[in-house]
């Protein structure tokens, strides 16, 4: 049997926001009946079916790097940001800061350290031209805790259009959800099709030549280029507080 080829994809956002929840329900289909606090990072994986139902379809690996959003390891968590081929931002729904500090966390993964290099009352601004185009990393924008709205705000959510928001600003898709809820990512849904788009595109930068569409002959050299991340030790351990098992 060939090797199946992955992908990692870093989840990221503030403490509290649900990023536990969401990468189980991605992973396993089904909601997380009792989420624990993230110590360090934990990892899903699911298999997505590269552009399924074409001749080009292929199995991936998706590795899904939930990384805990405690402010005390925020100097220590960029050991988990090389290589790093796709990022899933996750704010609260019902708490606009988390949404504001996303801009914080994709500074702190495109600092070659990991370490936050904002000070108190710095202006952020994102430059779009690192994240849109293919040869540049895939971004998909998730608000959790959809359930807690009442129907006024949902409505005004669900329509508003995305002007100013990170998602404009990165040119991701958005996705509003509620974890607790199995059918959020049914197959076949809007938000199922973005997800999986956003797979795609991961896949797509690691292992395709974006001019042929031909597959890399290799894997140690497929990614193109992205010089803001630094190599982790040899021999990270990282935890998941909930199941305090070490994963190598």
């Amino acid at each position: 049997m060939a090797a199946i080829d992955k992908v990692r994809v870093l989840v990221v956002g503030d403490s509290g926001v649900g990023k536990t929840s969401l990468t189980h329900l991605i992973a396993n289909n089904e909601p997380l009946t009792s989420p624990g606090w993230t110590v360090g990072c934990a990892v899903e994986v699911k298999l997505h079916e590269y552009k399924e139902g074409t001749t080009s379809q292929s199995t991936f690996f998706i590795e899904l790097w939930d990384v805990g959003g405690s402010i005390s390891h925020k100097n220590t968590r960029g050991v988990f940001y090389n290589p790093t081929h796709g990022i899933i931002l996750v704010h609260d729904l019902t708490n606009k800061k988390s949404h504001e500090n996303l801009q914080r966390w994709l500074i702190e993964i495109l600092n070659k350290d990991g370490k936050d290099a904002m000070k108190a009352g710095d202006v952020i601004e994102i430059d779009p031209e690192q994240f849109l185009g293919s040869t540049q990393i895939p971004i998909l924008v998730i608000g959790t805790k959809l359930d807690l709205l009442d129907d006024n705000h949902k409505n005004k959510l669900l329509n508003r259009t995305s002007a100013g928001s990170i998602a404009e600003q990165c040119g991701a898709d958005e996705i509003c959800l509620n974890c607790h809820e199995a059918r959020s990512l049914a197959a076949g849904t809007t938000d199922a099709v973005k997800l999986s788009r956003f797979y795609d595109k991961v896949i797509e930068r690691k292992y395709y030549n974006r001019e042929t569409g031909r597959k890399y002959a290799g894997t140690y050299n497929s990614t193109p280029p992205f010089n803001s991340f630094a190599m982790p030790p040899p021999s990270t351990t990282f935890y998941n507080q909930s199941t305090q098992e070490s994963v190598p």
